[in-house]
């Protein structure tokens, strides 16, 4: 049933005009969803919109959903499917830097979904404070970007670094990579939220869709 702009599948109340009002569409979260909700779901919502995002989605569950979702990508590492139409041509220029090669996965998250979307990206893991020699060869990329993407663990400092050197935005992407008192990314994300330098901004743990959306609004200003 569609009533005031959303679809009722009695378990799930469909956003569908979330696109015309937000520019993409509601993103299925796939954790404690069936196959079945998550088929009907994907169906259901293919045909008010020209692209569908399923997010935080085991390679195990793809393949059971690709045999009855025709046309169903899939990106591994970023844990994210997709169908519909790619935007393209890729505009801007957006960085994305990981602290170390453990916060890859939340990284793609944002990467896989900011390309998506349009957005032209660049990628730059594994050069977190501890060796911070091996930020020197990218300084040029920083300098360039339209708007940064730092994504980092532990104590976080690289987006205090980064922030410090760019004259663009700057988003903290805290993740849940670190031992015992990092407490499953809390002390990163107090860590970029007390940040010094001015121009950085900060979303929820390992949020990579928050932080790639919001990427993608400074990119298109």
């Amino acid at each position: 049933m569609k009533t005031r702009g959303f679809l009722d599948l009695d378990f799930a109340k469909l956003d569908i005009h979330r696109i015309k009002r937000r520019g993409i569409p509601e993103i299925i979260y796939s954790p404690n969803k069936t196959d079945h909700q998550l088929k009907k779901i994907i169906q259901r919502f293919i045909a008010h919109s020209p692209q569908v995002f399923i997010s935080r989605l085991p390679d195990k569950r793809y393949k059971v959903l690709k045999r009855r979702l025709a046309g169903l990508r899939y990106f591994k590492a970023a844990r994210l499917a997709f169908l519909g139409r790619e935007a393209k041509p890729r505009r801007g220029n957006v960085l994305i830097l990981s602290a170390g090669t453990s916060d890859i996965a939340v990284a793609e998250e944002a990467a896989v979904f900011l390309e998506l979307l349009g957005n032209k990206v660049e990628r730059v893991y594994d050069v977190g404070a501890a060796g911070l020699h091996r930020l020197d060869p990218f300084l040029d990329k920083i300098k360039v970007a339209r708007v940064i993407v730092v994504v980092a663990g532990m104590e976080a400092a690289l987006l205090t670094i980064v922030t410090g050197l760019s004259p663009v935005p700057v988003i903290g992407l805290p993740t849940s990579v670190g031992y015992g008192a990092a407490f499953d990314g809390l002390a990163a994300l107090l860590g970029m939220l007390n940040a010094c330098p001015l121009g950085s901004a900060v979303v929820n743990i390992d949020n990579g869709i928050g932080a790639g959306y919001m990427a993608h609004l400074i990119n298109n200003a």
